[in-house]
């Protein structure tokens, strides 16, 4: 109490330029000796010992000070912390205090702390008023298991939030995250990603121009040319979830996963990818592209799985199966895909077409070869038909049987054995491409010779029953054996065409126009607010330093 007297009496010369204070006083509340020394330290009153001074609930404890009341400022010397409630601890070697505006600097040792984070730098400026701190000089900052450092910064006491428009990194024990722009919230561990921003861990590689990305949970959405990489899988998306708990990732909207080592690319617009399992699950409008040799094999079906290890992989469609190839598309209802067996399923109401050659049956084989990565044969199993156009007149060349044995040469059929209860209805012509007559017959087995995709001989064994007749004795009903089915209008000639009507008909561009305009999910409104705004006013940022 005397040593509070005594520095009233002290102060009483500086009382009349106190009016001249814009703000609430700065109230000293303790100091062991004041002092004035108008020559080295003109209306400045020097505290020393134990220094206290309070403003409006800040405050501000030292070794030594130099109050100039006339200004109502402050400047600390030693040992300088200001502490604000419960909220925020701020330490240095050197403050200056400005209570008219409310605002401090502090440089040498700097720190900030609150009870969920600390801030180690070398300055910092703090506004009371808008109740933020901003730093230009290397600063890092501990929250729980992230670290995170970067050159500036600013820290929001009431959101508890660091902003960040330059580089920053926080390095986190299972990965570590840049940026450009990054908001990050100490009480959440929410990271906010507004720029090109890359994650980095030992499973994969995260790259975003728009992302969230939780801390605590580990759980991250990504909205802006996002991709997941890991060693053998690149995943593409307009929107990205993942969770890296169960390594897993879904994506929403022109999703493209591509498979470096089986050379697949799966495209589709919802994909999801269980890394842990080795299963991949993609529909609407899902379509998966083999390359073959210098060739590429398209597959949609409604729903695609792919499971397995690489080398490994097992491809499973569902629900109107198409595909394409150069010298190859067809239909089915599903199919099963086996890459270490080399054995592709067709089942259910299959039709194929080689070329020219319209096959069909109850189930389909396509077997091929690992090693050459060509296909080597087919199987045709119960009802096995085989049907071509004739070259130059309106008839159709026809072979059909119980199974269908047959063999790949580049790809090309080349051989055809029909077993059990075969028939044919075959046009022979002469090398001037002038009819000879139409064969039909039936027999045990017949053997088929393909020359430039179409048929070149038939040989026909045991029981051969059968005749070789002039056009005009071969009445029109008889020329078609029985099953037979021409459905050539229903043939896949392009890539595009293994997408069926309904599935072209849904509009994604205007989906993803939509979609873009969405702010970050599972963020406070006020967030989704900002984040809005910064698209609006900020061009594409540059690439991370």
């Amino acid at each position: 109490m005397k040593k509070l007297f005594y520095f009233i009496l002290f102060a009483l010369p500086f009382l009349a330029t106190a009016q001249e204070q814009k703000g609430t006083p700065i109230f000293i509340e303790n100091s062991d000796f004041q002092d004035i020394n108008q020559f080295e330290f003109p209306d400045a009153m020097i505290l020393t010992g134990n220094v206290r001074a309070n403003h409006d609930g800040a405050i501000l404890t030292c070794n030594k000070a130099y109050y100039y009341m006339k200004e109502n400022y402050l400047k600390a010397f030693g040992n300088v912390n200001i502490v604000q409630g419960d909220t925020l601890y701020l330490h240095g070697d050197y403050a200056e205090y400005n209570g008219n505006v409310r605002q401090a600097y502090t440089t040498g040792n700097v720190s900030l702390r609150s009870p969920e984070m600390s801030l180690v730098t070398d300055k910092i400026n703090f506004d009371r008023n808008s109740q933020v701190a901003y730093y230009d000089t290397p600063g890092t900052i501990v929250n729980k298991e992230n670290t995170l450092t970067s050159n500036t910064g600013k820290y929001y006491v009431a959101q508890k939030k660091y902003q960040f428009l330059t580089a920053v990194t926080i390095t986190n024990p299972k990965y570590v995250i840049k940026s450009n722009h990054l908001d990050y919230y100490t009480n959440s561990g929410h990271s906010y990603l507004y720029g090109p921003s890359t994650i980095t861990s030992k499973e994969n590689y995260i790259y975003t121009e728009k992302g969230f990305y939780n801390t605590k949970t580990n759980k991250a959405h990504f909205v802006k040319n996002s991709y997941i990489k890991y060693n053998d899988r690149l995943i593409k998306g307009d929107s990205l979830f993942y969770d890296r708990n169960k390594e897993f990732a879904s994506a929403t909207r022109n999703v493209k996963i591509t498979d470096s080592i089986n050379k697949a690319i799966i495209k589709g617009h919802y994909g999801e990818v269980y890394r842990n399992k080795d299963s991949l699950y993609i529909t609407k409008r899902a379509s998966v592209r083999y390359l073959i040799e210098k060739d590429s094999m398209f597959v949609h079906a409604k729903r695609l799985v792919v499971t397995g290890k690489p080398n490994e992989r097992v491809v499973r469609g569902y629900n109107n199966v198409r595909f394409f190839k150069t010298d190859m598309s067809g239909k089915c209802d599903s199919l099963h895909s086996s890459q270490k067996k080399a054995l592709t399923q067709l089942i259910g109401k299959p039709i194929m077409w080689n070329y020219e050659n319209q096959l069909t049956g109850d189930l389909m084989h396509l077997i091929g070869n690992n090693e050459t990565e060509k296909l080597d044969s087919l199987k045709v199993l119960e009802n096995a038909f085989i049907a071509s156009k004739d070259t130059i007149g309106t008839g159709y060349n026809q072979v059909k049987g119980q199974n269908l044995y047959g063999k790949f040469v580049d790809n090309k059929l080349s051989e055809v054995d029909m077993i059990k209860n075969t028939e044919v209805v075959y046009y022979m012509r002469d090398d001037k491409n002038e009819l000879i007559g139409i064969n039909k017959n039936v027999s045990s087995k017949i053997n088929i010779q393909f020359e430039e995709s179409k048929i070149n001989t038939i040989t026909f064994f045991k029981d051969v029953d059968g005749d070789i007749y002039p056009e005009k004795e071969l009445p029109e009903n008889a020329r078609k054996l029985r099953g037979f089915n021409w459905r050539g209008d229903e043939r896949i000639r392009t890539k595009e065409d293994i997408f069926p009507p309904e599935e072209n008909a849904y509009d994604y561009e205007a989906q993803k126009e939509k979609a873009a305009e969405d702010a970050l999910p599972d963020a406070p409104m006020e967030v989704r607010k900002e984040t809005l705004e910064y698209d609006k006013k900020n061009p594409p940022a540059k690439k991370i330093q």
